[in-house]
């Protein structure tokens, strides 16, 4: 699938990897072990039906603390892929941060830096997204970067603390985020609240 061309009206959900597509195993590095969460598949078919582009956007510092390597990430990654495929689901791109963080880094969620390098790969304005994950590094990032935030209570997500950012919504998986976005769509004419 090519990103759209500027002028062009194709809106990106930015989504969480671990606890909110596939079944979080805390420093997930086993392609075997990857396990998508009910629903997951399903809710990135009805997004893409939508037309809304899907990007996974994830921290993995698991490769910086050495716990496993940049290509065990992507070995997890392309069995995520794999089995949303047979489920016929798929997601558009992937950006990862490898870094922990001690390193400060630009692109670790909470910051804004893979989010920003997704839009301009993509050509899109990263206010007009939804921001789906389980943590809340996921919420601060929809926050951050002035687009609609939604918190699954899948993963983590079952245990938001009530001290962290508040989402703009909260869904029980990705089937319930799709219904909301498309509920956003019919709402609001295409732009979020």
């Amino acid at each position: 699938m090519q990103p759209w061309t500027p002028g062009g009206t194709r809106r990106f959900v930015l989504l969480d990897r671990d606890g909110t597509i596939v079944v979080e195993r805390h420093y997930l590095s086993d392609p075997k072990l990857v396990e998508l969460i009910p629903g997951a598949a399903s809710g990135l078919r009805r997004l893409g039906d939508l037309g809304w582009g899907r990007i996974v956007v994830t921290n993995q510092s698991g490769i910086g603390r050495g716990y496993f390597s940049a290509e065990q990430a992507l070995a997890v990654n392309r069995r995520m892929e794999e089995l949303l495929a047979l489920d016929g689901a798929s997601i558009d791109a992937i950006y990862l941060c490898p870094h922990t963080p001690e390193d400060r880094c630009g692109c670790r969620k909470p910051e804004p830096g893979l989010a920003i390098r997704a839009a301009a790969d993509w050509v899109f304005d990263p206010k007009r997204c939804v921001v789906i994950g389980d943590k809340p590094c996921d919420i601060e990032l929809g926050l951050g970067i002035g687009a609609t935030s939604l918190l699954v209570t899948t993963g983590y997500g079952a245990a938001y603390p009530k001290d962290a950012p508040q989402p703009h919504f909260t869904a029980n998986g990705l089937e319930e985020a799709a219904a909301i976005v498309r509920r956003l769509d019919t709402d609001s004419e295409g732009e979020p609240a």
